[in-house]
């Protein structure tokens, strides 16, 4: 089979945290499989500065062919629609020049792109759908249905949903438990294959933890090494529960003394500490540090147990958190909730910490009695069973079975 040539549309860009970990490594590991990609990407200006030229050495070892234009933030609303105007434009032309044999779209922004360059090219649209976008803005309260603009742009791209999934060749869901709600949506065609594709870990970047590495990370950190360290990787904010997160936190200090609280984020230090004071935390039992790639598997090796809850909301069916693969490829047992995508499923499989159904008291003293057993479970078992789910490699194979399957019986574009 000829080289075929793919344009690879995202929102998210490359210099994000999320383009480094979510869509780099799949692309690389694609292109050596003889993919030729171009990757269209919309770039925010802070990281694109800093970033940029990492970014720039990865695709050229690569092959691939990188176009970033600029993110654009406001006003709300209206940017979105004028970043998907620079988006079409940009396609368009890329396409008149190289022909692609396929667009991949990243999410319903890119996918609007992607069903108008089949219509108007013949291009195969691959829809990496990643989750419920739309239904996620809303529950997220960044689209609140009292508010008549934002009403009207979800009415908008459930519409457009609809068309994605009726024009896609291909459709890729983070969870099975998405592909089962998608199934029985009006809109949903049993003939388009999809295929479940979790956010993977690179398996090489978050290696297992061992005793003397935590010790070495809690030193990093000025933590002291007989602190039981309770960490938390990411966002706070929409639709994860930190309030929640800090009360089973207080819960384990009435029995733990030496619980310590270590958040792992770039967001709002001053808001975070404000909610943990209002839970009674002393400011010498938290801290807040930000990361970068490199560094984020360094500071998460202090842990002793990592906790992660997020609104069991509709949307969140189709999520994959990618700090649950990342934590558990590097055998850090976890305390999640139920309700969020194959969460439950995956845990039970992998053996590597306990969900909890409710956020009441009753559940979090039941969770502070399993501490004991969480810190007994062996890192080397938890990594080598999560492996099987979110190892990069598994994922990267995949994808390369599902555009195989999109190519297999087409004539491309350039023969």
């Amino acid at each position: 089979m000829p080289e075929k040539k793919i344009l690879y549309i995202t929102y998210d860009g490359l210099t994000d945290p999320l383009g480094q970990s979510q869509i780099l490594p799949y692309l690389v590991g694609l292109s050596k499989e003889g993919y030729r990609f171009t990757i269209l990407s919309f770039e925010k200006k802070e990281r694109f500065g800093s970033n940029k030229d990492i970014i720039n050495a990865i695709v050229v070892q690569a092959g691939i062919k990188w176009v970033p234009l600029s993110f654009t933030k406001n006003p709300p609303v209206l940017s979105k629609f004028y970043d998907t105007l620079q988006m079409k434009i940009r396609a368009f032309s890329l396409q008149r020049k190289e022909s692609f044999d396929m667009v991949h779209c990243r999410s319903y922004i890119a996918a609007d792109i992607g069903v108008k360059l089949k219509k108007r090219f013949g291009v195969k649209f691959f829809f990496d759908m990643r989750g419920f976008w739309a239904d996620e803005k809303r529950d997220g309260g960044a689209w609140k249905d009292d508010h008549p603009i934002f009403k009207r742009v979800y009415k908008y791209y459930k519409k457009r949903e609809a068309e994605y999934l009726q024009n896609a060749d291909y459709i890729i869901s983070l969870t099975n438990a998405g592909k089962t709600e998608m199934q029985t949506w009006k809109s949903f065609d049993p003939a388009i294959p999809v295929a479940v594709i979790p956010c993977c870990a690179d398996m090489d970047h978050f290696t297992v933890t061992d005793a003397g590495q935590r010790t070495e990370a809690k030193k990093k950190l000025g933590i002291a090494d007989d602190r039981l360290v309770i960490s938390y990787l990411g966002s706070v904010g929409s639709w994860y529960m930190l309030d929640e997160m800090l009360k089973l936190f207080t819960c384990i200090r009435k029995k733990h003394t030496n619980a310590f609280l270590l958040f792992i984020s770039h967001s709002d230090k001053d808001h975070i500490l404000r909610q943990a004071k209002e839970q009674g935390i002393d400011d010498n039992d938290i801290k807040i540090v930000e990361a970068n790639r490199q560094e984020v598997p360094v500071f998460v090796k202090a842990s002793d147990i990592n906790i992660s809850f997020i609104r069991p909301v509709y949307s969140k069916l189709s999520s994959s958190p990618t700090k649950l693969g990342e934590v558990l490829s590097m055998g850090i047992p976890v305390i999640v909730n139920a309700g969020v995508g194959d969460t439950e499923e995956i845990i039970n499989t992998t053996g590597g910490g306990i969900v909890l159904n409710d956020s009441t008291e009753e559940s979090f003293c039941k969770a502070r009695a399993e501490i004991p057993n969480l810190l007994k479970l062996d890192p080397e078992d938890i990594r080598r069973k999560a492996a099987n789910i979110f190892d990069l490699e598994i994922g990267i194979k995949l994808y390369q079975q599902a555009y195989k399957q999109v190519f297999q019986h087409t004539t491309s574009v350039n023969e």
